[in-house]
């Protein structure tokens, strides 16, 4: 009887370890996998911000543009909304990208510190305000297109300044979750 168990823990034990060992091989190439997913994926949103800053720091001066053409015209009855717009160049809103976070967010978030992923949701968070106030300031832009009136113009200054303010945020946000970035 001691001989068949022996015999029996001889064959068992190669086995166990084998599976053992596999395992631990199996697990040490998936974290190696999540860990260049995960570079990959940091580097990819590091760009996207990079690139989202130059937008915003090449609109806000074609805002401002817009804001004191708005004031140049303001008290000027014979000047539209459509004439201010054509002299200004029309609505200039920077380009936001976050797609790469947008594609880790749902899938393996878990990877990544928390810090990072809180201070990407904020920008995504403010990337969405940034919309929403764009998508009022062009609705309300459409619907008086032919108005003449300093209160309009006036109104449309004010919204401008306060998608501004929103970018100002959106920028100092992206700029610091650019310059916390830690990969090894």
């Amino acid at each position: 009887m001691k001989k068949i168990i022996k015999s029996i823990i001889r064959e068992i034990v190669p086995i166990i370890l084998g599976i053992l060992i596999a395992l631990y091989i199996n697990n040490w190439n998936e974290n190696r996998k999540d860990e260049k997913y995960i570079h990959q994926i940091l580097l990819s949103i590091d760009k996207e911000l990079k690139e989202s800053n130059e937008s915003i720091n090449e609109k806000i001066p074609l805002q401002k543009t817009l804001i004191d053409t708005l004031e140049f015209y303001k008290n000027n009855d014979t000047i539209s909304i459509l004439n201010v717009m054509m002299k200004a160049d029309g609505i200039s809103i920077p380009s936001i990208k976050i797609s790469s976070w947008k594609a880790i967010s749902s899938s393996k978030i878990e990877l990544m510190e928390y810090d990072r992923i809180s201070a990407l949701a904020d920008i995504e968070e403010q990337k969405e305000n940034l919309l929403s106030k764009t998508q009022l300031l062009m609705d309300f832009t459409y619907q008086n297109i032919k108005e003449t009136g300093a209160d309009k113009k006036e109104l449309i200054a004010l919204m401008m300044r306060d998608i501004i303010v929103s970018e100002t945020g959106l920028k100092e946000e992206i700029k610091g979750v650019v310059e916390n970035r830690t990969i090894d």
